[in-house]
């Protein structure tokens, strides 16, 4: 099971890495959104896969059941679903006030409108 994990988290890592290096905002974003979700599920796997065993204590024991579920990699990556999803609702506010103002997504066509306008302003 971790093996298929470790080679699901290569290609997302990998999908990530190539949309973050691409030319338009949108692709970045979902480049980004790629690589925290293999961060997650490599945070996941690296916290060990136990089935069927949740972290609680059972009512009549006095102590969790072995192998057990460690519930600090569950708790992190709950938190870093939570921070994700408002750091890409932000972004995706942000690329359409840009997409407003621009009227591109691309980050070359963005610096050569901005260069454009400066030089009226300076006009």
């Amino acid at each position: 099971m971790e093996s298929v994990l470790a080679v699901v988290i290569a290609g997302l890592y990998t999908t990530g890495m190539y949309l973050m290096v691409r030319r338009s905002i949108v692709k970045m974003v979902f480049g980004l959104a790629l690589l925290g979700n293999a961060a997650n599920l490599l945070i996941f796997t690296v916290g060990r896969l136990t089935r069927g065993r949740p972290p609680h204590i059972p009512l009549e024991e006095i102590a969790p059941l072995t192998p057990v579920a460690d519930p600090v990699p569950q708790a992190l990556i709950l938190t870093a679903i939570v921070i994700g999803f408002g750091v890409q609702a932000f972004a995706l506010v942000l690329i359409k006030r840009v997409y407003q103002t621009v009227g591109s997504d691309d980050q070359d066509e963005m610096i050569t409108e901005n260069r454009v306008s400066e030089k009226k302003l300076h006009e």
